[in-house]
């Protein structure tokens, strides 16, 4: 009887686990320095969209982040309740709703511009295997997106 299977469904034979579990823990860096701001990791990656390009429709989000509009919905919601973000209908097309950052969420760059450097110096890689990690991640990305 072939027993190939058993080999193939061991835990340490799967792309998914190691990926999963480094993007658990580097994720997870994020918390002490974004708990002070008051953000969660989601929310701190809708800001960095926002940050780089204001004003953008709810669906151009979703995109930028590889997220659902069922999951991006609800962040935008209390980030607008906290008064960092502001949602308006399109004037072109009142089906579109419009991201803009408020004077508070435009402020908060400012607090977390410390952010990246912090979680960066917690990650012991050196510079050209994090570049080699960062460009087959996005490959691996892109790859999912064309199938």
């Amino acid at each position: 009887m072939d027993h190939d299977y058993r080999e193939a469904m061991k835990l340490d034979r799967q792309l998914c686990f190691p990926l999963y579990a480094a993007a658990r823990n580097v994720t997870n860096l994020y918390t002490p320095h974004l708990k002070p701001l008051g953000l969660t990791y989601t929310q701190y990656l809708v800001f960095l969209v926002l940050w780089e390009k204001d004003g953008i429709p709810v669906g151009e989000l979703c995109e930028r982040l590889m997220l659902d509009n069922g999951t991006v919905s609800p962040l935008l919601k209390k980030l607008e309740h906290a008064g960092y973000i502001a949602r308006t209908r399109s004037e072109a097309d009142d089906r579109v709703v419009v991201i803009t950052l408020t004077e508070a969420g435009r402020a908060l760059q400012e607090q977390a511009k410390d952010v990246p450097e912090k979680v960066a110096g917690c990650i012991a890689l050196p510079p050209e295997k994090a570049q080699t990690l960062y460009a087959l991640l996005y490959e691996l990305l892109d790859n999912q997106k064309s199938n």
